[in-house]
């Protein structure tokens, strides 16, 4: 089995070293733009070879695209174009644009829209880490548009990633997507700027992080060209939750200033809940 993969970062690298590592892949062909990439690709052994998109696709059993969003959205109809039944998968965390971009493909019964829910704060090839996806669960969406050879395929890679699966279609992915991951993002870029704000006029505050909002800030490092193209195609969903997140900052406000004792700690209580959950 032959796999290509377009985008050698922390995601397609991830994928790269356990489906080989797993014996799932026999050789593992790499695309990326990037030549830095592509070598640190060949220098960790996340790629046996290098290859441009034309060869990639032409030798590839499977094509796996894990590009940023947008540059997913220009690549998808061309590997479409170029495939001849090979299954392709992408790993966006944005569905609805990617399915809407090749609606009407006459190939796309063999692309699967997935989105294994994983990563790190870290990018690039060099963020790539084996049993990064172990236990975490992967998306599926939109399974009735295609083969049941590519399902099976697409079961088959996340299985081998010891992945979860579950079935929906894009456009419940993209909301509960924009509550459970992307709002998160959202809210460490925003804790991040305001401390950088205030670093400005006291210097040492940093010393003062532990724990805490070390974790709360970790993902303000994540990549721009990631998560940029992300929160602009998944708009509409995500300035819902920010609106309702508004909302409950603004409810801590109003009790903490009315100095209101009983309301933060029923807050606070009604937060606790979500400990049932994860």
């Amino acid at each position: 089995m032959n796999i290509t993969v377009i985008g050698l970062g922390l995601i397609g690298g991830s994928m790269a070293i356990d489906l080989k590592k797993r014996n799932f892949a026999n050789k593992i062909f790499g695309v990326d733009n990037n030549k830095k990439h592509a070598e640190t690709a060949i220098k960790m052994k996340i790629a046996d070879e290098i290859t441009d998109l034309d060869t990639g696709i032409k030798n590839a059993d499977i094509i796996i695209t894990a590009t940023p969003l947008d540059a997913c959205l220009k690549l998808l109809p061309e590997i479409l174009d170029k495939i001849n039944e090979q299954t392709v998968i992408d790993v966006c965390s944005a569905k609805h644009a990617v399915c809407n971009s090749v609606k009407s493909h006459p190939k796309r019964k063999y692309f699967v829209a997935s989105h294994p829910m994983a990563g790190t704060e870290h990018s690039g090839p060099q963020a790539a880490v084996s049993h990064l996806f172990d236990g975490k669960t992967t998306f599926l969406c939109n399974t009735e548009k295609n083969t049941k050879k590519a399902v099976e395929t697409a079961k088959k890679i996340y299985k081998t990633l010891n992945m979860k699966l579950i079935k929906t279609d894009d456009i419940s992915h993209d909301i509960h997507a924009a509550f459970v991951s992307h709002i998160s993002h959202i809210s460490s870029f925003a804790l991040a700027l305001t401390v950088l704000e205030k670093e400005k006029d006291e210097k040492h505050i940093f010393n003062m992080a532990g724990g805490g909002f070390k974790s709360t800030v970790r993902l303000a490092k994540s990549s721009s060209d990631m998560w940029t193209p992300v929160l602009e195609q998944n708009a509409a969903n995500i300035i819902e939750v920010i609106n309702t997140y508004t909302e409950k900052l603004q409810e801590f406000k109003h009790a903490i200033s009315e100095k209101n004792r009983n309301k933060i700690n029923s807050l606070i209580l009604e937060a606790n809940k979500i400990k049932r959950i994860i």
